[in-house]
């Protein structure tokens, strides 16, 4: 045994990870482990799946792997002090997370309307984590401790450090660590700046003292001499103008090797946001998902939860996302730069996953936010670490930015050799404007990894509206349809593609709708769901939705505000729906194309037998079983 950074015995396993049973939940937990307490408490609004793609766990697991002894408490009682003070009062402070979701994107729809099901709660219920939860279990674990340290981190927080519009309010929202009143503001991915706060709490800081941790934000009573000033909360409160100049001043800062602080006022303090913690390099991203996750839910659970069946036997092989999507958080909490694992990371992962009961010999899916883009970097270091842009891959891709073809391919065949593994599946989204360059894995991609239907994500087939979003145009869509189309008849595969298409975002009317429907229809291609736009905090869409602005360009845009537009334009993308039919014809009266009914509207036949070129509207066969032998 050797002992950890806070003092705590752990194992010599391979990496120094501690093995043994889950993270304690309760006292007789503690009491098992023969401990008098705790040092960290982790509170998450998901329910406590051990395992690397929920975050807390994965966070909590890298803490007891530096020697920490840590607890968690999954969907508390927000309402009652003793379901915090299960654990006993923390050492050093208390860790407190939403979720995978921000709260209020996990409790209402696009519609305002209370959802009815919640994917990561057992029985996949509603309800079990309260609006604005890292508000709101702050204050409890306040009233349970009094003086008790609280860092809050995660998605919820993460998107909500500066004044931000808020969709449910239909205002701007002071900073996130301002109403919650905590000591600290872990945002972004966490391992880097989380470990750091706790190594210096562990030798007798606070966390409410820390003012030098890449990734962090804290209040200050003035704000320190490098850093950038943004609008005030009381001036983008009332002025969409200032809102979206702050907007603007802070993603300049967003790269983490020459960001700036950002320093917004708030009613006399200022919140003050440290540039994001540097990527994780392979090695370290490699120890963390080798660590003793147990890779299901708590035994305390006896229902299924569905957050989990979806993941159960998936991979994640990279994080981070370069597209710059105008409508996406992934970035902004994940970062552009693409971080992937090695391939024996990944393939030590799928041999124990393979060794699990209940593995059929199916692995799920092999991706990140985005499959193809594994193994991806910067070419030139140098222009990484001064670089301004969004994305990387529009309005054109970078020149530095080197678009690996021959890694991606040679994971996906390597797992598809393993013993214990019959197929492997690419469930992720593929981008795909990169395949042009991507020859060898778009072969492969379609010959072995598709098990009928490909997920794409155009997000739109309007060129205006696809500006906007910082997606590729329409042609590029066009080009990759054709190009599968063509290799799966030549590989004799009855798949098709899954386009996923959005209604409701900003800069798009009911006439880009239009022709968007006419798109699919002329190319035989059928949205089974449809995601309408909802104005999550911290992204460049949200801004435009509030100002009406772009920010970055300052173009006046249009923004489809009523949710009676919202649907017809949802109508659209699903106009083979008999039950669409009255709102196609309204849009189509609204924008002055009647004469489109004809061809929108006409009987969509479906009693023929389906062929390869008709798209997703068919039952696709059986995946092929995996060759043996040389690739």
């Amino acid at each position: 045994m050797r002992q950890g950074r806070a003092g705590r015995a752990v194992s010599n396993r391979a990496g120094g990870e501690p093995t043994g049973p889950f993270i304690p939940t309760c006292r007789a937990d503690l009491e098992q482990r023969g401990w008098d307490g705790i040092d960290v408490l982790f509170v998450s609004g998901d329910a406590y799946i051990d395992h690397p793609a929920f975050g807390v766990p994965l966070l909590a697991r890298l803490l007891e792997a530096e020697g920490y002894r840590v607890g968690l408490l999954a969907q508390p009682d927000w309402r009652q002090a003793e379901a915090f003070q299960v654990l006993g009062r923390p050492r050093l402070f208390a860790a407190v997370a939403a979720g995978a979701m921000d709260s209020m994107v996990a409790h209402y729809t696009a519609a305002r309307k209370v959802r009815r099901d919640d994917a990561y709660t057992p029985g996949g219920r509603a309800g079990a984590r309260p609006n604005r939860a890292v508000i709101a279990y702050t204050a409890a674990l306040k009233g349970a401790f009094k003086g008790l340290p609280v860092v809050i981190g995660g998605i919820e927080a993460s998107l909500r450090r500066l004044a931000h519009y808020d969709y449910w309010d239909d205002g701007v929202r002071r900073s996130i660590l301002v109403d919650s009143k905590a000591a600290l503001l872990v945002h972004g991915m966490a391992e880097l700046s989380l470990l750091e706060v706790a190594r210096r709490c562990a030798l007798g800081e606070e966390p409410g003292g820390l003012r030098d941790v890449s990734g962090t934000a804290f209040l200050s009573e003035a704000p320190p001499s490098d850093a950038v000033l943004l609008p005030s909360f009381a001036e983008v409160r009332e002025d969409t103008e200032a809102y979206g100049r702050a907007f603007r001043l802070a993603v300049e800062q967003a790269n983490p090797f020459c960001g700036r602080p950002l320093a917004q006022e708030h009613d006399g303090r200022w919140v003050v946001v440290l540039p994001p913690a540097r990527p994780l390099t392979t090695v370290e991203l490699d120890r963390i998902y080798s660590l003793p996750f147990l890779r299901r839910p708590h035994p305390a659970y006896l229902e299924p939860i569905p957050a989990f069946a979806q993941i159960r036997h998936s991979i994640t092989s990279h994080r981070g996302c370069c597209g710059g999507c105008a409508f996406c958080a992934i970035a902004l909490h994940q970062g552009k730069i693409i971080q992937s694992r090695s391939a024996e990371s990944i393939l030590a992962e799928a041999e124990h996953m393979a060794g699990e009961k209940g593995f059929s010999g199916t692995l799920t899916d092999i991706g990140g936010p985005t499959a193809n883009m594994y193994g991806m970097s910067c070419a030139d270091p140098e222009s990484l670490r001064n670089c301004r842009r969004l994305g990387c891959l529009w309005p054109e891709p970078c020149r530095n930015l080197h678009i690996a073809d021959d890694l991606p391919t040679d994971l996906l065949r390597r797992l598809r050799n393993l013993a214990a593994v019959r197929h492997v599946f690419v469930a992720s989204g593929v981008r795909t404007d990169l395949l042009p360059r991507q020859p060898r894995y778009l072969r492969q991609l379609l010959s072995e990894h598709v098990g009928g239907l490909l997920k794409v994500a155009p997000e739109t087939l309007c060129g205006k509206v696809a500006r906007v979003m910082r997606k590729p145009g329409p042609e590029v869509f066009e080009r990759f349809l054709e190009e599968f189309r063509a290799t799966s008849v030549r590989l004799d595969r009855r798949q098709a593609v899954v386009p996923y298409l959005m209604a409701g975002h900003p800069g798009c009317t009911l006439d880009d709708m239009v022709e968007t429907a006419l798109f699919l229809r002329r190319h035989g291609l059928r949205v089974e769901q449809v995601q309408e736009f909802t104005p999550t905090p911290g992204t460049l869409a949200t801004c435009i939705y509030h100002t009406g602005r772009d920010p970055l360009t300052g173009e006046t845009l249009y923004v489809a505000r009523t949710q009676q537009e919202r649907r017809r334009q949802k109508a659209l993308l699903l106009w083979h729906r008999p039950e669409n039919r009255e709102d196609i014809r309204l849009a189509l009266q609204a924008c002055g194309r009647l004469a489109d009914a004809r061809e929108l509207l006409a009987p969509v036949t479906g009693a023929r037998r389906p062929k390869l070129e008709d798209g997703p509207g068919f039952r696709p066969g059986p995946p092929r079983r995996k060759r043996r032998g040389p690739a």
